[in-house]
């Protein structure tokens, strides 16, 4: 589970953009590593990176 935590995270570094992370690739994130949109949001949130032009609400 820790690993997975820290794929997730070091994802999330690679794409965010300005503190920022697009819905679409969020949720693509969250498909490819085969975690829940939740976890990809709260990832996300403990590295004060705002996830941006939400489609669905899923964050």
């Amino acid at each position: 589970i820790f690993e997975m935590k820290n794929k997730v995270t070091e994802e999330i570094k690679k794409k965010a953009i300005n503190g920022k992370l697009p819905c679409p690739v969020a949720r693509k994130l969250a498909k490819e590593l085969s975690v829940s949109y939740k976890e990809v949001g709260r990832a996300a949130d403990e590295l004060n990176i705002k996830i941006t032009d939400c489609e669905l609400g899923c964050f």
